[in-house]
């Protein structure tokens, strides 16, 4: 059921049969979480009297919106991660949009070519370092990781997990399917356990000691920090910011597609601008941790204390590309098992 934060999703169609005019309103599935939206929706529908329709969704995407087809209420997908943006794309549940206001906000890498989806914020795949046990220079490429001085040291989720598969794909992209491979049963060997939990869970293991760094999202250390119980987690680890060799640090996006049968499409295409707008980018990046990516923008103070990077220029739909040869590399090398 859609949530709405003016009016209710389901009130409305009912009083649509007595009346034959409906209010401006937009309708968006999300994976997203409510408090990280409703700041935005709110002030966008403050600012256009439009109001904004979520359903929260936390998996089936694809297949909820191939099941309603044209009979589908989708305005908009917001969700994280490349693979879900690309997956909702090659299903052929998008539509391009052409916008100036779009491409000035939202830079060429963060971008679908075709104009199929645009990022609203980034976050850094990053490597969480034991202050105690671990020196500030030690970790400076993401092929570093695979050296055995790191045999027994490093934690990571699932190396099925979307953020990790998104970044074997990195992997491929800049040393081939072989490179990769070998990347990976480099990692694989130097593990201090079976990949397991998330990437808060493998900072906690760091603190307990288990392990000496691991592999996360830059978010999660806002999370950490704003959390009496894991603050302790945080405070044991520095943020490194490791590169590919020649190129940058790997990102990962959340991002917005309009969907291919948006019944608004006119009010879709308003909030997409109103979101990629550098205010709202700040507002939705300070929410979760993440980096706005509108020129002129800032991130929060908290994040920008963490250190700058320089993030890999590669457009994300070319990481996407790589995506089955990831997924088949990590089973080739039984990477969890």
């Amino acid at each position: 059921m859609f949530q709405t934060f003016k009016t209710a999703w389901f009130a409305v169609a009912a009083a649509s049969v007595a009346a034959p005019v409906l209010a401006e309103e937009v309708n968006v599935y999300s994976y997203r979480q409510p408090h990280l939206i409703a700041p935005l929706t709110d002030a966008f529908t403050e600012e256009t009297g439009i109001t904004v329709n979520v359903a929260y969704l936390k998996k089936g995407m694809v297949e909820r919106m191939q099941a309603e087809g044209k009979r589908s209420p989708a305005d908009l997908v917001f969700t994280v991660d490349i693979s879900r943006l690309s997956a909702v794309v090659g299903a052929g549940l998008t539509q391009p949009v052409a916008s100036d206001v779009l491409t000035e906000n939202v830079p060429a890498q963060y971008r679908d070519p075709e104009g199929h989806w645009f990022g609203l914020t980034t976050r850094a795949r990053i490597v969480y370092a034991s202050k105690d046990r671990v020196a500030a220079d030690e970790v400076t490429t993401y092929e570093d990781l695979a050296d055995p001085k790191w045999k027994g040291r490093i934690c990571t989720r699932s190396g099925m997990h979307a953020y990790n598969i998104a970044l074997t794909s990195a992997v491929v992209h800049h040393h081939g399917e072989d490179g990769a491979k070998t990347w990976l049963e480099g990692i694989k060997a130097n593990l201090a356990r079976k990949p397991q939990g998330n990437d808060r869970a493998q900072v906690k293991a760091i603190w307990a000691g288990e392990c000496d760094i691991a592999i996360g999202n830059t978010y999660y250390m806002g999370k950490m920090l704003n959390d009496e119980e894991q603050k302790a987690w945080a405070e044991s680890v520095s943020v490194l910011f490791p590169t590919f060799e020649g190129a940058g640090t790997h990102v990962n996006i959340s991002g917005v597609a309009m969907a291919k049968n948006a019944p608004n499409p006119e009010n879709a295409l308003k909030l997409m601008e109103f979101l990629s707008s550098p205010t709202a980018q700040e507002i939705y990046a300070k929410a979760n941790f993440e980096y706005p990516i509108a020129p002129g923008t800032e991130a929060d103070p908290l994040v920008q204390s963490w250190g700058t990077f320089e993030a890999d220029d590669v457009n994300l739909m070319t990481l996407a590309a790589q995506r089955p040869a990831a997924l088949r590399i990590t089973e080739e090398v039984d990477f969890d098992g």
